[in-house]
């Protein structure tokens, strides 16, 4: 089993609050939700319910080098892969995919977002190994983590699933992205589930996805990686590839109309927030427990969401 933890987004959405008063712009996953181990370090730590530290790999944006470096010193320097621009989240998935296959071609893999809060690491830790198990016995499977909501949202998107299986996973019958607060509610009243962006897979499973919706982009990719590995050139044929590719999105582009070939796990109410909008952080500090920090992961030192959050409430109650 691999993990791969998803750290190359920009966070543009939450820029208000992870600019630093500095000026410069951090994006989410290089915080700390209070005052330990950054986001991206939580997640790291996260991928370790599932995979060994030799096969956890991250996927970073060069241009915060000065932010993951330090984070992930303890990494098999081949263990991060550094995407040269963005190119949205299904490249940003594809090119570390490509990675561990050439490594590993039996490779089954979670996908783990960097950015996210969970409040009760155990219920998901739970989960991640339910889906890794799945795998074991139905390898050409992806399935998606599902979480139970919390309250209606209509800034998250949904999953609607469909008849189980009689083992605890269900089939994806819909996606539902950003729904208004009525259809939301009408869809958690019918057991729909928060989409959390957590995917457990064979490395070939996901390829298969890829295949059917951009094939001419994942041979090139494929090949590009391929030359870089053989050559040890420093990703200069991937840089190039990167210069023309299209931006894509991995769940409207890649997933969206092929839920036929997807399976979803419900997971129980486990705190987690994506903290995609300031609302969303400020709701999961209000209920946030103490957690001491992991004697492996160390505070990393970076600023933190609730001490931003309150400054920047401050400034508004002064105004």
């Amino acid at each position: 089993m691999w993990a791969l933890v998803l750290a190359a987004g920009e966070g543009t959405r939450l820029r208000r609050l992870t600019t630093a008063s500095c000026g410069a712009a951090i994006p989410k996953q290089f915080w700390s939700f209070r005052d330990g181990p950054s986001l991206l370090r939580d997640a790291v730590y996260r991928a370790r319910a599932m995979a060994s530290a030799r096969h956890i790999c991250v996927v970073v944006a060069k241009q915060h080098r000065r932010w993951w470096e330090p984070e992930l010193e303890s990494l098999p320097v081949e263990n991060v892969i550094v995407q040269p621009a963005n190119r949205g989240t299904a490249i940003g998935i594809l090119l570390p995919l490509l990675h561990i296959v050439q490594r590993d071609p039996g490779a089954q893999i979670v996908l783990l977002p960097s950015d996210h809060y969970v409040r009760e690491e155990a219920t998901l830790a739970s989960a991640l190994r339910r889906a890794g198990e799945r795998l074991q016995w139905r390898s050409d499977d992806t399935v998606l983590l599902g979480l139970e909501p919390e309250n209606p949202d209509p800034q998250l998107g949904y999953i609607v699933p469909g008849r189980s299986d009689g083992r605890g996973v269900r089939e994806v019958l819909q996606f539902v992205e950003k729904p208004p607060m009525a259809r939301a509610r009408e869809l958690i009243e019918h057991g729909g589930l928060w989409n959390a962006f957590i995917v457990a897979a064979t490395a070939k499973a996901l390829l298969a996805l890829f295949q059917r919706r951009i094939p001419e982009i994942l041979a090139e990719m494929r090949a590009a990686v391929h030359r870089d590995l053989a050559a040890h050139i420093g990703g200069l044929a991937v840089a190039g590839l990167y210069d023309h590719l299209p931006s894509i999105d991995f769940s409207r582009d890649i997933l969206s109309g092929q839920e036929a070939h997807l399976r979803v796990l419900r997971v129980a109410q486990c705190g987690w927030s994506d903290l995609g909008t300031p609302e969303r952080v400020a709701a999961a500090l209000r209920v946030a427990v103490h957690r001491e920090t992991e004697p492996e992961i160390p505070a990393s030192g970076h600023l933190n969401l609730a001490a931003q959050h309150e400054r920047l409430s401050r400034l508004e109650d002064v105004q």
